[in-house]
């Protein structure tokens, strides 16, 4: 198809072309169907436009003119007679610029979008009578800079997309004319740093996205009051090496700083911050994690911890966690776990392990019983394998049984038995040892009957420290 029919019905109040030759919209070419409500253009090989196109699309509520890689440009008045249109796209074509005063007749406009431009520059004012705009897309374009005027007339403004563009600051009043933005989104700009206060006016807002900056601090100051209504903030993929307080986030459910150079954070970063539900800490360079960072985040979910440097973590990490459904420890140093660090949790959780240097001794005891007894609640088990000893390295540390799971025993580890001496009273055998170490001591003895079965007795010795260590053996 290169052109559209001449005879459309007038019942059709829809009109929608995708992927036709059609190149030019003249000023005739829809003036036979004024009763259009809703006009799409997608993915055709528009190259121009008049000016009087839609001049007779005076019903018109939905326009979209989108993906058409040679329309570079769209002429003043292109849109004057659409006072009923609520909604316009315009992505994916190759405009370069926006001429002033282009929308200033579309009084109705609820939703704009303009993303995958090339636009470089805008115009003072581009939006100055857009009073009900609440959606403004211009993502994936050449943006470098955006000031106060260019946010102006945007009372109602919810919901701005500025993503993918090549912004490296923002104003500190650029926001104040948008008191009711719910969110704002600069995903994948050069901004380095935001000044204080910058987000003031926001009081509202709930969603702010940052991903993919280059800012190296984020704290609270910038929202400059004492609480706010944010729930989602995403700061993946920055160079944050600090966070410096987040204190007045106190309604914030889902915290995202993943992909960042963090290597350590303050005990007390998340105190305030109770009504959180999803933290990705992953993928930074924490080593070590305080023992309450995470005390009193009753609400929490999931924990992501997952690509770091940790080698250990604390038993009571988790004991305030007790509705968590999901835990990333993967991939990071652990060579075991404390025992009952997992134990805090209620309800049925997903835990992830794998990809650490697991070290399959006597020391791996509890999380090997832990293991089996909850291995459907752990992700990619099979992967979750022995760094050492060598004997077991590389394989799975739920194949491994209980009694493989021993510790080489030093002469350091032993007291010396050579201050021992054996007494023989009836039917029972006293060993006394002089020892001078505190800590427990097992003993094992091993009698061969004339039969040749072997009886072993144990005991162990309860006294924490003790200069004398007494162990009787009823001979049978």
């Amino acid at each position: 198809m290169t052109s559209l029919p001449r005879n459309m019905s007038r019942q059709v109040k829809d009109f929608i072309l995708i992927n036709s030759a059609v190149s030019y919209l003249f000023s005739h070419t829809l003036e036979e169907s004024p009763q259009l409500t809703k006009l799409i253009f997608l993915s055709n090989a528009l190259r121009s436009v008049h000016s009087q196109a839609f001049e007779h699309l005076t019903e018109l509520q939905e326009l979209e003119i989108s993906g058409n890689p040679w329309l570079e440009h769209l002429y003043l008045g292109t849109f004057s007679k659409q006072g009923n249109l609520t909604k316009l796209l315009l992505n994916f074509n190759r405009f370069k610029t926006l001429l002033p005063g282009m929308f200033d007749s579309l009084k109705q406009l609820e939703t704009l979008q303009m993303k995958g431009n090339i636009i470089s520059d805008l115009p003072p004012f581009p939006f100055l009578n857009l009073h009900n705009l609440c959606v403004l897309d211009l993502s994936q374009n050449m943006l470098k800079d955006v000031k106060r005027e260019t946010f102006s007339g945007l009372a109602r403004l919810e919901i701005l997309r500025m993503n993918n563009n090549l912004i490296s600051n923002m104003t500190s009043d650029m926001f104040h004319d948008m008191s009711e933005l719910l969110e704002l989104h600069f995903e994948g700009n050069k901004i380095s740093e935001l000044a204080d206060d910058i987000f003031f006016a926001l009081t509202k807002l709930k969603v702010l996205n940052l991903r993919g900056n280059i800012l190296t601090l984020f704290s609270d100051t910038v929202f400059g009051f004492e609480t706010t209504n944010l729930k989602e903030l995403n700061l993946r993929g920055n160079r944050l090496t600090e966070l410096s307080s987040l204190g007045s986030l106190t309604s914030l459910t889902d915290l995202i700083l993943s992909s960042n150079q963090l290597s350590d954070l303050p005990e007390d970063i998340f105190r305030n911050v109770t009504a959180l539900e999803n933290l990705d800490l992953s993928e930074n360079q924490l080593t070590l994690l305080p023992e309450m960072i995470f005390h009193h985040l009753f609400s929490i979910k999931g924990i992501y911890l997952h690509k770091n440097n940790l080698s250990k973590v604390d038993r009571k990490l988790f004991e305030d966690q007790i509705l968590l459904q999901q835990l990333y420890l993967s991939d990071n140093q652990l060579e075991t776990l404390p025992l009952g660090l997992l134990d805090p949790f209620v309800i049925q959780y997903t835990v992830r392990l794998h990809g650490n240097p697991w070290k399959c001794d006597c020391h791996m005891s509890y999380l090997h019983d832990w293991m089996l007894e909850n291995s459907r609640d752990i992700e990619m088990l099979d992967r979750m394998l022995c760094a050492s000893p060598d004997y077991l390295r590389r394989r799975p540390v739920v194949s491994i049984k209980k009694d493989q799971l021993v510790c080489p025993v030093s002469k350091d580890d032993v007291p010396d038995l050579r201050s021992c001496s054996l007494q023989a009273t009836g039917d029972t055998v006293v060993i006394k040892c002089k020892v001078d170490k505190c800590s427990p001591l097992t003993v094992k003895v091993q009698f061969q009957e004339d039969d040749g079965c072997i009886m072993e007795h144990i005991v162990k010795s309860e006294r924490q420290c003790s200069n004398e260590t007494i162990i009787e053996i009823p001979v049978q």
